[in-house]
């Protein structure tokens, strides 16, 4: 990672980060800026936040932010993402609406922004001469192929709309690598989480929703037993494979999609268990704390685990964050975020 970096100092570009306000899409801002990158960021704040931007611009240097730009608007504007890619050389897109249970309740929001959104980035990235287009696909792509660990070349069935969506996005670059010789990545993340992950809202993701209730006195429910497992990964861990796989110069590795996780399986909960116990080193009180039990949640698989060895063979990926590395990082910002009196994680 550290010659990567040192090689995109030598050789600015310019990237377009579409979800950019998002988690890991600031994220992605945060880090090509601290490389001396110029960054264009998109964005409808439909599920990002300014906050995030505002929290990119107090941890950067002030020339650093210089070198940021920023677009609000919708992917479902074709008009919005011809602007967005004018001049880029990359694009990393990360804009879509995730959550399974979103794509539940209403199926057609997500597959305007996650299938036609998407097409609209690829036609316009096309179209503007883009060097390479790195796209969010997604562990649920795997549907009900049972077996662990998961590999790239062997999917299930659709479990959710969601699953659907991000399937029909690695089909649509498939066919515009075929057709139009347009260069693409597509990176499924398992569990991505970190700073800035949003807490709040019916389709919280668990790690924030959890920390949230425990730092605050609210109730953690677990749906189902809590054996239910998933290969959790740190933010850091994203955004290396995003910075990869856009400057990744060896062929083989193009047209590609890879697994982004770091190859383990944490049940529910022991989770709990580990952001208790990351916790209780600044909230003693939390050591007490038992979840609670719920229903499993429709449209969920069982158990998730990535292979990553396609990932280190070809983008030569090495996860610098395993979860419990990746929670002691977290802890602080969330600690921050609410407030919490006497308690510096």
């Amino acid at each position: 990672m550290a010659a990567l970096g040192q090689r995109l100092q030598v050789q600015p570009v310019r990237w377009l980060v579409t979800g950019s306000a998002g988690f890991i899409g600031s994220h992605l801002v945060e880090t090509l800026l601290r490389l001396g990158q110029t960054v264009v960021g998109l964005d409808n704040f439909a599920t990002g936040h300014r906050r995030n931007l505002d929290e990119v611009r107090s941890l950067v240097a002030p020339e650093q932010w210089l070198r940021h730009s920023f677009i609000e608007a919708d992917i479902r504007d074709p008009d919005a993402c011809r602007e967005a890619c004018h001049g880029v050389d990359f694009v990393l897109h990360q804009a879509a609406l995730g959550s399974v249970p979103r794509s539940l309740a209403n199926p057609q929001a997500t597959n305007a922004a996650n299938v036609d959104g998407f097409l609209n980035m690829l036609v316009a990235a096309r179209d503007a001469g883009v060097k390479r287009f790195v796209y969010a696909a997604s562990s649920s792509t795997y549907g009900d192929h049972e077996a662990l660990p998961k590999v790239e070349d062997r999917i299930g069935r659709p479990l959710s709309p969601y699953a659907v969506t991000k399937l029909v996005n690695e089909l649509y670059a498939e066919v515009f690598a075929r057709c139009y010789a347009f260069p693409s990545i597509g990176l499924r993340y398992f569990n991505v989480f970190g700073a800035r992950q949003d807490p709040e809202g019916a389709y919280a993701a668990v790690i924030p929703r959890w920390t949230r209730a425990m730092l605050l006195g609210g109730q953690v429910t677990i749906n189902g037993d809590g054996e239910t497992s998933r290969d959790f990964c740190f933010v850091d861990n994203a955004v290396q494979a995003n910075l990869l796989a856009a400057t990744t110069d060896d062929p083989a590795a193009v047209n590609q999609v890879y697994n982004v996780a770091v190859d383990d399986r944490t049940s529910l909960n022991r989770l709990f268990e580990i952001l208790r116990d990351a916790l209780a080193e600044c909230r003693p009180e939390v050591r007490n704390l038992r979840p609670t039990y719920g229903d499993f949640r429709p449209g969920d698989v069982r158990h998730s685990q990535a292979d990553i060895a396609k990932a280190r063979r070809l983008l030569h990926y090495a996860p610098s964050h395993r979860l419990e590395e990746g929670v002691r990082a977290s802890m602080a910002w969330y600690v921050s975020r609410f407030s919490v009196a006497d308690g510096v994680c």
